[in-house]
């Protein structure tokens, strides 16, 4: 079964890059999804850190749409690899993943 999850305040709406469910990545905790996907667009160590420790992640995603820095030069290659490492973490390690599928299985 596919699920589709856009926005929070829809079905499953717990996947999306914006819910509030925090995840540890790479070594560090990020507060969303989106902003470990924004901040992975960019080598630039500092801008980096800015979208990490950004208040939201909307916010995070204006910092990453940010091109007065440049982004990585593979990120067209890695970006859907990228997003996928992002989903799995949500679907390992929420024990929403189970209770919003109703135990069905999170394919990613």
């Amino acid at each position: 079964m596919t699920i589709y999850f856009y926005t929070t305040n829809q079905p499953y709406g717990e996947f999306s890059n914006f819910s509030k469910h925090g995840v540890e990545l790479d070594g560090l905790w990020w507060k969303t999804t989106e902003h470990y996907f924004q901040a992975q667009k960019f080598e630039d160590s500092n801008h980096m850190k800015k979208i990490r420790l950004a208040l939201n992640p909307k916010t995070a995603a204006n910092l990453g749409r940010n091109r007065k820095i440049q982004i990585r030069t593979d990120w067209e290659n890695i970006k859907d690899d990228v997003m996928r490492k992002a989903v799995k973490k949500i679907c390992d390690s929420c024990k929403i993943a189970q209770f919003t599928t109703k135990h069905r299985q999170c394919d990613y």
